[in-house]
């Protein structure tokens, strides 16, 4: 395995890495399935090839972590998705939670270390590429991460809410003690704590893979701003967020990312393109569902927002709905304030109502009061039939299949008065 198939991996688009990763270990280590967990903010769970029975999950990959070592191959047999296979596990500790790559074999033959030594450095190096533009907040892939982490938390929660109500109550009526079965009872039982603890479990490793603390964050900023100013005789003042800032509240990676990033773009700005700059405070926190990063220097106040626009400032907030402000007082310094949202913009509801004609209003306002088609004739003085006209037009419009739901969408937008 040379440098160039490790570029062209590398270079491959984010959704074929994964395929052109097998591709290139498959020469040397044949497998029918790869999976891979890491902190990929856009899908840390993908798998690729032929699914063993039932789909492998996240939990399944993750319950390899106490076996295999923090860095280097491991190779054994484990169980995934209830079928136990031989496995390869490549394991990276680039990241703080290590990342894994999971190589279903066909058999269990030991593999020497000439083939897994290559095979771990080639995934140490698409590791470290994946985390890079992560940290550096590369806008394309933000947009991607910003559109599939609002599927994936619609989707868990939607999964959440179906399989917690459905366990709830099983266990309502199972523990009712008037039922005689005691055992079929008891067994059943335990498999819907099971079953209801394994979706929490699911939930916190996507959790740890998806988000961060806003504090566990902000030191790693800290910690990449120390090394910038190293050297520079410029003084690094930090206002460490607390309970009240938000610290322990959970934020996008992607969002922590995006921040971090502006942030180290703006202390570059600051100075690269001032004189005099002794001093740089920088703050962050969370704000409402935004998270709110300030940098402050003690230079001349000559920034302009164009010095973060050479730096891509707006490019990588753009995807995320963010956006930074420069406020540059000549003689007392800069001020830039970036703020990027913890979560896609919820688009508004548009008024169903507005299909409908000023007739058709009228017939719905009546309808939705409980009055009966010959009542609201004669009040708006039409004929009979012509108000089943609009009730029938009035429900083809809405969508909907009665009259309760029709006047349930009048009472919810108003058009009972």
């Amino acid at each position: 395995m040379d440098l160039k198939t490790a570029v062209e991996v590398i270079q491959a688009p984010l959704g074929e890495t994964l395929q052109r990763l097998s591709s290139v270990l498959g020469e040397t280590i044949p497998h029918r399935g790869v999976a891979e967990l890491s902190n990929c903010t856009f899908a840390p769970f993908k798998f690729r090839g032929r699914s063993p029975g039932a789909q492998i999950t996240i939990a399944d990959i993750d319950a390899l972590r106490p076996r295999v070592p923090a860095t280097g191959a491991w190779q054994g047999r484990a169980v995934l998705a209830g079928v136990e296979f031989p496995l390869v596990v490549l394991t990276s500790d680039v990241t703080e939670l290590s990342s894994l790559l999971v190589l279903i074999r066909e058999d269990d033959t030991p593999l020497p270390e000439e083939v897994l030594a290559p095979a771990h450095t080639l995934w140490d190096l698409v590791t470290a590429h994946s985390e890079g533009l992560r940290n550096e907040a590369i806008p394309a892939t933000l947009a991607v991460s910003r559109a599939a982490a609002a599927a994936r938390a619609m989707t868990l929660s939607d999964l959440g809410d179906a399989h917690g109500t459905a366990l709830t109550a099983l266990l309502g009526v199972l523990r009712d003690r008037t039922l005689d079965d005691a055992s079929a009872r008891s067994r059943a039982i335990d498999l819907a704590v099971t079953a209801l603890a394994e979706l929490r479990s699911r939930a916190e490793i996507e959790r740890s893979l998806t988000e961060e603390r806003a504090g566990d964050a902000f030191g790693r900023l800290a910690e990449s701003l120390r090394r910038v100013l190293r050297g520079r005789g410029v003084r690094l003042d930090l206002g460490t967020p607390g309970a009240e800032e938000g610290a322990d509240r959970f934020v996008p990676t992607e969002v922590a990312a995006t921040a971090g990033a502006v942030v180290r773009s703006a202390v570059h700005a600051m100075l690269d393109d001032q004189r005099d700059v002794t001093r740089v405070h920088v703050t962050w926190k969370v704000v409402g569902t935004a998270l709110r990063a300030t940098v402050r220097d003690d230079g001349p106040g000559t920034l302009s927002c164009g010095s973060l626009d050479r730096r891509h400032a707006a490019e990588r907030l753009g995807p995320l709905g963010g956006k930074a402000e420069v406020d540059a007082v000549p003689g007392w310094g800069t001020t830039v304030l970036i703020e990027v949202p913890l979560g896609p913009p919820e688009t508004p509801r548009e008024d169903p109502l507005t299909v409908l004609g000023a007739r058709e209003l009228e017939v719905l306002g009546q309808l939705a009061r409980g009055r009966r088609n010959r009542d609201i004739a004669g009040d708006l003085h039409i004929s009979e039939s012509t108000v089943k006209f609009h009730v029938a037009k009035i429900l083809e419009k809405l969508g909907v299949g009665s009259r309760g739901e029709a006047a349930a969408l009048a009472h919810e937008w108003g058009a009972v008065r």
